[in-house]
């Protein structure tokens, strides 16, 4: 197993290169720059910007001064933002994020899991139609239209939750939020779970264990849950890099002080290190999180075998 993930670590290098060098020349190579606003700066001002952030040097070796410097861990200065570097704004908005993606990750991957469970066991009866129905809500309507509804309903008319920011220690301000996110989580999580579950308890050993008289809680915790798992698990790690990806979109229609508000002013002033730095991150982050899955992925399933 070890030599496994050593082999998947390896083979990701090439991933992270890639990535890397095709956003830098896009980045570099589209019109417009860091420094283009509605005034125009004057020619020595804007000389001495561009030889300070060594934008006047060919393009290939600011490409190599940029991958050197990853490799120390050193991603740049803001260009839009002074007196920060990269790294410290991702510092700064980077905690928040995880944590309002793996709470909604939790949250979701809990309620898809039981609401799937219920669905499988009482398939084609009413919870089951009700199932089918509620998921494809979240899944069809997208994030910030279903925030714009929960912010005017809940917050506009209910009032029972605040409509947007936040302050360290106002968990009411994270609910809305956390659900926008959780929703279509859960809801491809509660698909995945209805159709593996249904699937695993019309197999043979299913059957075997009904005739021998066991009952069907012990049947679904023994025997049916480990196996029906095995899809789900293998949808976890897109589905968790997806909800850090997607906090961007929720974190600005809630004013929230993630790494999203940093990363959409980043690429709306085409502030090159931010726009870069944010996304090698979450480059390191899908990686990670597929390799987690795929280890666990055996664990659940002895047929699986790595060498």
């Amino acid at each position: 197993m070890l030599g496994y993930a050593l082999r998947r670590v390896l083979s990701a290098i090439p991933i992270v290169l890639i990535t890397i060098t095709v956003c830098f020349f896009i980045l570099r190579l589209a019109p417009g720059g860091p420094f283009d606003g509605e005034r125009a700066l004057p020619p020595d001002q804007l000389r001495n910007l561009r030889a300070y952030y060594h934008l006047d040097e060919p393009l290939v070796m600011q490409f190599f001064r940029y991958v050197g410097g990853v490799l120390t861990g050193d991603f740049g200065p803001s260009m839009v933002m002074k007196d920060f570097s990269v790294s410290r704004l991702i510092g700064i908005g980077l905690p928040f994020t995880l944590m309002l993606g793996f709470t909604a990750f939790i949250v979701g991957t809990v309620a898809g899991l039981l609401a799937g469970a219920i669905a499988a066991v009482n398939q084609n009866k009413w919870p089951d139609y009700l199932l089918v129905l509620v998921v494809l809500l979240p899944i069809i309507i997208p994030n910030f239209l279903m925030a714009n509804i929960v912010q005017i309903v809940f917050g506009v008319y209910l009032r029972w939750f605040p409509v947007g920011g936040y302050q360290p220690g106002a968990w009411l301000n994270l609910v809305l939020p956390v659900c926008i996110l959780a929703m279509p989580h859960g809801a491809r999580v509660a698909r995945l779970t209805r159709g593996s579950m249904i699937e695993v308890l019309g197999t043979n050993y299913i059957r075997t264990a009904r005739s021998k008289g066991l009952g069907a809680r012990l049947i679904l915790a023994r025997h049916a849950i480990k196996p029906a798992l095995v899809p789900v698990v293998s949808y976890l790690g897109p589905g968790l890099s997806y909800l850090l990806t997607g906090s961007i979109v929720v974190e600005q229609v809630f004013a929230l002080p993630g790494i999203g508000k940093y990363f959409i002013t980043a690429a709306l002033n085409r502030d090159y290190g931010l726009v870069l730095g944010t996304t090698i991150l979450y480059v390191f982050i899908i990686l990670a999180l597929n390799l987690i899955v795929d280890i666990v992925y055996a664990w659940l399933d002895p047929k699986v075998r790595y060498r």
